[in-house]
């Protein structure tokens, strides 16, 4: 008996040492339970974290929103990258909603235990233990109402939602679904509709603003309450500079600033530009255009106002394109989307219509390639039978000899027609297709010598793709409105695209256009129907069209009067520096005509000897006023007395009592304003320096 209680001690003792051993399993073995259940759970019902919509979006080159689509809920809320917004932004919201953000893990212990004893010794809530993990939760799974198993819902989605994502990841689902006022839901949103910009760069004030408006977006709204939404934007204020995230004056001057009085409508450019994109992959929801908004907003602001000064129902499309690349930069369907006595949502820059005169340089440019012409060679500018086909000018006059130069600078109609007669039709549309662009010619017509006039249809988009060639020596750039690579086809000999280009860049620009060292051409279409003008320097393209979209004529509509200057302003308004056009290739240069070979002095039509032969046109004569011919005074002042000649070899040197005009002109009509009563003698010296003068007596 004695030694049996010892070992029963013994026995107990090491049953007692067990113990601990098998709570701490137990606790281990609960743990581990535990820790599975909530995993089983956690996988079970995890947080809803992209089961939301955002809006479609239409941006341009940069990333700046050009135009966008409302979520099927009728919201506007884009997704949104942290780098895209304002650091300083993100900081202020940090330090007031979260400040120990990056050190916990969805919960804030401390910022709950103060706002628990802030309710207890106030009776009240003063402040929130949310922390941006948790308001994240209660954004992708709103509540109707405020209670205790919502918040712990929160907390536990809070631990699930860090648990899933970085924080960063947390910020930036955080920006794109917090609520601003109305429909905006997100920072992108919110800084587009309360202050028109990207998120990239904020003032102090308005970065304040916006960190205060999730919290009660509607009572804060600054349309509608302006007094709630300053006296919260100078809270956020007063504390970062208490706590020293901003310096104090910068707060102060930040409370001198105004809140928005009105919400901003989201912009809509290249809407006709953005439509294809989106008619492409209409479920993608973010599409880049190459097209530069600034550049896209500038010149559709150039074709509204012109339109209007143009008159009614008469629309503008521009199209700009990068010829080395061939981005379109800016793409101006018409004078506005939403003008609707306009017909402001058809796309003109894609619309079929006669160029009219713009193909001559292309013309030109195989005449150069084949040897034929050179800028001095001299052409005939007179009535001409074609086979049955009679070409007229424009202005229903004839210059007679004139060099090639002239001839394309003025835009003659009939040494175009010769040129394409002997250069040939097909030649010119297959270097078209070659190139990318098919020529709309009428059913069952083959190419004909019309085509110099605009005998055929084209788009604006296309015409700007062909005078690609010239800033390019030659290469035409397929053009695009969508990233991706371009293909390059040669359209003319690089030595061949310099003289055009040389020739173009003499033309005189429209009056009232400052020149800016670019080259271009205009058109006007059978029957007033289309104005053009496509102009470039040594890298850019842009073409103008103007019009009625429905085709129906505008009494004096012309590429020069109309489309010209619309052409220059929008060069000047791209906010591109105009490049030097391209310089001459190897063995290209402009000759005299003292210089040129005989074959090249003269072009031949086919009905001349390749040798020199004497002018064709007669000596020049006045025929309006006759000689002896009487200007009667009107009340106030003298009339304008109208010029006009016969035959004489252009330009022409006007002289009024042996005083020169201010200005030589290639056309035979002028008009001159009397200087005073009394006889004058009025002579005209043609560039041959034959002459002719009447007397006229001034009553």
């Amino acid at each position: 008996m004695a030694m049996a209680l010892p070992t029963k001690l013994i026995m107990q003792a090491r049953a007692c040492r067990r113990w601990p051993v098998l709570a701490l399993g137990a606790t281990a073995i609960i743990g581990m339970t535990l820790m599975a259940t909530l995993r089983s759970l956690d996988a079970a019902y995890p947080p809803p974290l992209d089961h939301f919509d955002v809006s479609t979006e239409v941006v341009d080159r940069n990333g700046a929103l050009l135009r966008s689509l409302a979520t099927p809920q009728g919201v506007w809320r884009f997704t949104v990258a942290l780098d895209d917004v304002d650091p300083r932004f993100v900081d202020m919201l940090i330090a007031y909603e979260d400040r120990r953000f990056y050190a916990h893990r969805g919960i804030d212990l401390i910022a709950i235990g103060r706002a628990a004893l802030q309710l207890v010794t106030n009776g009240r809530i003063v402040s929130g233990g949310s922390t941006i993990s948790m308001q994240l939760a209660r954004l992708i799974e709103p509540r109707e109402k405020r209670s205790l198993s919502a918040k712990i819902r929160q907390m536990l989605r809070a631990v699930q939602i860090e648990r899933r994502l970085g924080k960063d990841e947390i910020l930036e689902r955080y920006l794109t679904l917090a609520p601003y006022g109305g429909n905006l839901e997100g920072i992108r949103a919110a800084t587009l509709g309360w202050y028109g910009k990207e998120p990239k760069r904020l003032l102090v004030s308005e970065a304040a603003l916006l960190v205060a408006l999730p919290q009660l977006p509607e009572r804060r709204r600054p349309d509608t309450n302006p007094v709630n939404a300053l006296a919260a934007r100078d809270r956020v204020l007063e504390r970062m500079a208490s706590e020293q995230h901003i310096d104090k004056g910068e707060a102060e001057r930040g409370m001198m600033d105004s809140v928005p009085s009105q919400r901003l409508a989201l912009p809509f450019l290249a809407a006709h530009a953005a439509q294809r994109a989106l008619a492409i992959a209409p479920l993608q929801k973010r599409h880049q255009l190459t097209i530069d908004r600034r550049t896209q907003e500038a010149l559709e602001r150039v074709a509204h106002l012109a339109a209007t000064q143009l008159g009614p129902r008469i629309s503008v499309a521009i199209v700009m394109a990068d010829a080395h690349n061939g981005d379109v930069i800016a793409d101006v369907g018409s004078a506005g989307f939403f003008d609707s006595t306009r017909a402001g949502w058809v796309d003109m820059t894609r619309a079929v219509r006669s160029p009219g005169s713009t193909l001559k340089p292309f013309i030109y440019g195989l005449a150069f390639e084949e040897g034929l012409v050179a800028q001095e060679t001299v052409i005939e500018d007179r009535p001409s039978n074609f086979s049955g086909y009679r070409p007229r000018n424009f202005d229903l006059a004839y210059q007679g000899d004139v060099s090639i130069r002239t001839a394309l600078q003025m835009s003659l109609n009939v040494p175009a027609v010769h040129l394409l007669d002997s250069v040939g039709p097909a030649k010119l549309t297959t270097r078209f297709r070659q190139a990318g662009i098919e020529m709309a010619l009428p059913r069952f017509e083959r190419p004909g010598l019309a085509i110099a006039l605009g005998g055929a249809g084209i788009s604006l988009h296309d015409l700007v793709q062909l005078y690609t060639a010239f800033p390019n020596l030659g290469e035409v750039t397929s053009l695009g409105n969508l990233p991706g690579p371009r293909q390059r086809s040669r359209l003319l000999e690089s030595a061949a695209s310099w003289q055009v280009s040389d020739m173009l860049g003499g033309i005189t620009p429209p009056e009232g256009s400052r020149r800016q060292g670019i080259a271009y051409k205009t058109g006007t279409s059978y029957g007033y129907r289309d104005a053009w003008s496509v102009g470039f320097d040594g890298r850019h393209v842009i073409g103008v069209w103007v019009g009625r979209p429905d085709g129906a004529p505008v009494p004096g509509l012309a590429g020069y009067q109309s489309a010209a200057p619309i052409l220059f302003e929008a060069f000047a308004k791209s906010g591109v520096a105009i490049l030097s056009l391209p310089r001459p290739p190897t063995g290209a240069f402009r000759s005299s005509y003292s210089d040129l070979p005989i074959t090249l002095r003269r072009f031949a039509t086919g009905k001349e000897e390749l040798q020199e032969r004497p002018l064709a046109e007669p000596a020049p004569q006045i025929i309006f006023p006759p000689q002896g011919a009487r200007v009667e005074r009107i009340e106030g002042g003298l009339n304008t007395v109208a010029l006009k000649l016969q035959g004489g070899r252009a330009p022409f040197r006007w002289l009024a009592n042996g005083r020169a005009f201010d200005s030589v002109s290639r056309r035979r009509t002028m008009t001159w304003v009397p200087t005073g009563a009394g006889f004058s003698t009025l002579t005209v010296i043609d560039a041959a320096g034959r002459s002719d003068s009447v007397k006229l007596f001034v009553e």
